[in-house]
């Protein structure tokens, strides 16, 4: 089995294990991920947070997100404007949210474009070297290289429940590691070096 036959195969059994967690346990969950946040993460004061808006049984992060701007964060979330890119637009609240496609609401065209110090990144499925399986478009691995290709270095906390851990996920040299992965049992900070 190739690389991407096993990502997708972990992919499937990551998904089913979330999707067959009940509605109020993953509110439990999410409240945990928002507690552990605001305390393992630290001052963001002037940070530049990226984030998403759930969809279908994602972890929750909403309250996380708006607790990091109440700390004077400012937050972005992502929007695919073509089939390769997504940028980060400012979230502000009160602002209308508009469908971006793939069933995510995120902020409109006359928002501002941001670039994240911070990214709360989704996942499928995650190891304990802070590899990640996405949901196979590739889209994070691209914002992430134009990051670094404006010269930023965005710290990369993965968001996701326990049950979406596996053992190991396959990764190629060009695959960028989470720094650190947020799950309702806390933050866990990942060995710089992979290991």
């Amino acid at each position: 089995m190739d690389n991407r036959e096993l990502k997708a195969q972990l992919r499937r059994a990551a998904l089913a294990s979330r999707d067959a967690m009940s509605v109020e346990a993953r509110i439990e969950a999410s409240l945990a991920i928002e507690q552990h946040g605001r305390a393992a993460i630290g001052s963001v004061s002037g940070a530049i947070i990226s984030g998403f808006w759930p969809i279908r049984s994602e972890v929750d992060i909403r309250p996380l997100l708006f607790a990091f701007q109440q700390a004077n964060a400012r937050l972005c979330l992502p929007v695919v404007i073509d089939k390769q890119t997504i940028v980060f637009r400012e979230l502000l609240r009160g602002a209308p949210m508009i469908d971006t496609g793939f069933g995510i609401a995120g902020p409109g065209p006359e928002a501002v474009v941001l670039d994240p110090t911070i990214m709360l990144v989704p996942l499928a499925a995650f190891d304990a070297k802070g590899h990640r399986i996405g949901y196979g478009a590739g889209y994070y691995d691209r914002a992430i290289t134009a990051l670094h290709d404006k010269g930023h270095a965005p710290k990369l906390i993965g968001v996701a429940f326990d049950g979406q851990e596996v053992e190991a996920v396959p990764h190629e040299p060009h695959d960028v590691a989470l720094s650190a992965i947020l799950t309702q049992s806390g933050l866990r900070q990942v060995p710089a070096d992979g290991s």
